[in-house]
């Protein structure tokens, strides 16, 4: 099957003003508080981003420096693909309490989102996927033409989390509320974030006993991993929702985008995802590489998880367009 954009739905058939249940609208203090924190994450790996490839010039990138980028990366990435989103999110599988502890612990120094959070908005968005409701849909009505597909693709990529609203938890994390481990992690965020942004230069200082060696850790494995992984994730809302392969009949946009594959570790194997959620595997097409399934493969065959959900021969051939 060929690539396709994913036609946009025409004037007045997007997600109008209209809010879906489940959503809290911020006073102005609330929205303009969270707008500031919004530009402060994201600006600030931005700019660490820039310095860090600056930094290249004349001195390259250090064996210390691209261990604790990759380090950081994978435990943070799997943190959100497994933990928030397989897991929490939509009960792919079941683990140990000291696993499952320490996956959202994972997630939340992705800097994303606390772990409630995430999982509420992720609910809704699959409620509602490219309808009305539907947090971060690029498939908006926002005008014709190649401006309207723009705003589209920046709404859906991280225009949605300055909009003025927040998912209700109760209504879309019940189950996580209930659960005090989830709670904690939930609470410590703040905490969390400083620790994400703190451990790298705390390795590079004390692996090259150097202050520029905790600086340029700090760079790469603090503001240049999370901006990179930032990105990544939020393309898969964007573009995974637009452009791509669509193996599978789904009631929305979800497409498949070899190219994110790897680096989202299979996140992007969208439509596939969409077709199966609860599947523990998104990349369940050959050739399909799926980093997150072979983890969570690994763990069941160590016997920290188990009851790993897998879409039945039957169930795939139901769905093929």
């Amino acid at each position: 099957m060929s690539n396709s954009v994913m036609e946009r739905p025409a004037s007045g058939s997007g997600p109008a003003s209209q809010k879906a249940p489940g959503v809290i609208l911020l006073d102005e203090k609330q929205a303009r508080f969270q707008r500031r924190t919004i530009l402060v994450t994201s600006i600030l790996p931005f700019v660490g981003f820039a310095l860090a490839v600056w930094s290249l010039w004349g001195n390259g990138l250090s064996m210390v420096d691209a261990g604790i980028f990759l380090g950081m990366y994978v435990f943070t990435g799997l943190g959100v693909t497994v933990g928030y989103h397989r897991m929490l999110t939509h009960g792919s599988f079941e683990s140990k309490p000291a696993l499952r502890a320490l996956l959202a612990v994972a997630g939340s120094m992705s800097i994303e989102g606390s772990v409630i959070a995430w999982v509420s908005a992720h609910r809704r968005h699959h409620a509602f996927a490219d309808k009305e409701g539907d947090p971060h849909s690029p498939h908006l009505d926002e005008g014709p033409g190649l401006k309207g597909v723009a705003k589209g693709l920046w709404h859906a990529h991280m225009g949605w989390l300055f909009d003025p609203e927040k998912t209700s938890h109760e209504r879309w994390a019940p189950d996580l509320l209930r659960e005090p481990a989830m709670v904690k992690i939930d609470k410590a965020f703040p905490w969390l974030i400083l620790a994400t942004l703190g451990i790298p230069p705390l390795l590079g200082l004390a692996i090259t006993q150097t202050w520029q060696g905790a600086l340029t850790a700090f760079l790469w494995g603090s503001l240049a991993r999370i901006f990179l992984l930032h990105h990544v994730t939020w393309s898969v809302n964007s573009i995974c929702h637009f452009y791509g392969k669509t193996p599978f009949n789904t009631r929305d946009f979800s497409t498949n985008n070899w190219l994110l594959s790897f680096i989202s570790f299979g996140e992007s194997w969208h439509n596939n995802h969409h077709a199966f959620p609860t599947s523990a595997r998104h990349g369940i097409g050959k050739g399909q590489l799926d980093l997150s399934a072979l983890v969570i493969r690994g763990f069941e065959k160590l016997g920290w998880v188990r009851n790993v959900k897998l879409p039945s021969p039957k169930q795939l051939d139901a769905k093929k367009r």
